[in-house]
């Protein structure tokens, strides 16, 4: 598996070690297997010779992070992920399993988003670059898992967070970018936090280890699944609820204060994952939980947080 020190990577990582104990997983850091490497990706393809391949690694960032460098996040990701695949197709590795992101629906379309909408409208301009290498690689998926017969699938992920993700102002997510910015004015004895955008737009947040326990207890039986299938929580929120939901776990009852003139991404992107419950997805873990475990988590490892990059 690819990207195991990632949030998504990192509790697959996990739930593979405890509920498949016999198994052997080779876990490579990306200087072990730099993905941007074709012949690196070869030879150790070739050396471990995989019956199965999961693939979380991404190069991936917050709105701004986007916005600055659109190139950086469309080139490097198509590049990984069409040498990865491309190598698995080539040693005929027989289960691919792949994840792709909400944020490649188009940026206006009917809600909620079914997995045939993709392709159907302009995409988010904020991250047009990141979601475009995801459709790419979901299509080479799609095509390979049709053409040649073999039990390739991708997933497109709703916002996911919990143990493990990125807490640093360029390339967090909303909710660990919440977490950072309340601890932050907590530390500073501060009685306000800012907030991107006026808070209305909504986003659907997936608990990381529902995602990971599914993926875990489906080994050996994706075959029957479709090559595309939406995994989403299937609620969503506004941008200020998760702000005051999270304000009130960690305790902080300063103002929160918005800033228009900031990008917001999206207005919404709420995923139909039926397909999915059909298929045995049924996550479990509700917001409030699913973010007190993060904020301990979080407060548990404040200080491997700081700085992070």
């Amino acid at each position: 598996m690819t990207g195991s020190s990632g949030m998504l990577g990192s509790a697959i990582h996990k739930a593979l070690i405890q509920k498949k104990p016999d198994d052997e997983i080779y876990a490579p850091s990306s200087s072990e297997l730099n993905l941007l490497d074709s012949k690196l990706v070869e030879e150790k393809i070739a050396q471990f010779k995989p019956d199965q391949i999961i693939h979380c690694a991404a190069k991936v960032g917050g709105i701004q992070a986007n916005v600055d460098d659109p190139f950086s996040y469309f080139f490097s990701n198509v590049l990984m992920d069409s040498n990865l695949i491309n190598v698995a197709l080539s040693q005929k590795v027989n289960s691919f399993l792949y994840f792709g992101s909400s944020c490649m629906y188009p940026a206006e379309t009917s809600q909620p988003i079914f997995e045939s909408q993709i392709l159907t409208g302009a995409l988010e301009k904020t991250n047009e670059g990141y979601a475009l290498a995801k459709i790419l690689a979901t299509k080479l998926i799609s095509t390979i898992a049709t053409q040649f017969k073999l039990d390739w699938h991708a997933f497109i992920l709703s916002n996911l967070y919990g143990p493990g993700d990125k807490y640093s102002e360029e390339n967090s997510h909303l909710v660990a970018a919440v977490i950072q910015k309340i601890d932050v004015s907590i530390k500073s004895s501060s009685n306000n936090v800012e907030m991107w955008g006026d808070g209305l737009a909504k986003r659907e947040f997936t608990f990381v280890n529902d995602v990971a326990s599914f993926i875990v207890d489906k080994i050996g039986e994706t075959k029957s699944m479709p090559p595309v299938m939406n995994l989403g929580a299937g609620v969503d929120y506004t941008v200020r609820d998760y702000y005051e939901k999270i304000a009130q776990v960690m305790g902080f009852d300063g103002e929160i204060i918005s800033l228009p003139s900031k990008p917001v991404g999206m207005k919404r992107k709420l995923m139909d994952s039926e397909l999915a419950a059909s298929h045995g997805w049924n996550p479990k873990t509700v917001l409030d939980s699913g973010l007190l475990e993060t904020i301990e988590h979080y407060r548990a490892n404040r200080e491997e947080f700081d700085g992070q990059e």
